[in-house]
């Protein structure tokens, strides 16, 4: 009977696991419109899918953190001071591309060559390229890149291009209110 309240007990009262923490960097913002054309910004769009990831996130050890959460522009240093700060698991900083073809379309992610970070990123980058691509968005590739995000973070960093702008297919997607439900649904997924 006491091995039986022994076991209970260190069942019932299991420590509850660290919260895992994820910031989600939704790229420019203020004065900085990152691509725009044809009516749309890609400073709104990032910013909307940043937030839609974290008001669709409803698991209880999963924080996720907004580095831009309004439309004022942040300097990359004081975004990258914030995420050192923080000391996530992971950084996912959310873009939109445009291409002078209008035929190039789809997902592209970039990773940092930063070795101590490079095979947490890519493997993370993966998956993430793996699940928002789609009958929607193209799975494109995992490229290198010097971006000052990716080179300063102190942690796993993927920078997320969610398709072109410059493309009329991928356009239509991402800057619908369901697509964007569901690229930040996907994205959300990815790191679960």
């Amino acid at each position: 009977m006491l091995s039986t309240v022994l076991l209970f007990t260190l069942f019932a009262f299991k420590p509850a696991a660290e919260k895992r923490v994820i910031v989600i960097d939704a790229g420019h913002g203020g004065h900085d419109f990152g691509v725009a054309m044809y009516g749309f910004q890609e400073k709104i769009i990032s910013e909307t899918i940043a937030k839609k990831v974290k008001e669709l996130n409803k698991d209880a050890n999963l924080e996720i953190v907004l580095l831009r959460d309004g439309d004022h522009f942040m300097e990359f240093s004081e975004r990258v001071s914030i995420i050192n700060n923080i000391k996530p698991e992971l950084v996912i900083s959310l873009h939109i591309n445009s291409s002078k073809s209008f035929e190039t379309n789809g997902v592209d992610a970039y990773i940092t060559s930063r070795e101590e970070f490079h095979g947490k990123s890519k493997e993370k980058a993966e998956k993430i390229l793996t699940e928002v691509s789609g009958e929607n968005l193209l799975k494109r590739r995992i490229n290198e890149a010097p971006f000052y995000i990716l080179k300063n973070a102190n942690c796993p960093a993927v920078l997320l291009e969610m398709g072109f702008l410059s493309n009329e297919k991928d356009r239509a997607y991402i800057t619908s209110e369901s697509g964007q439900n569901e690229v930040a649904a996907k994205i959300l997924e990815s790191i679960k």
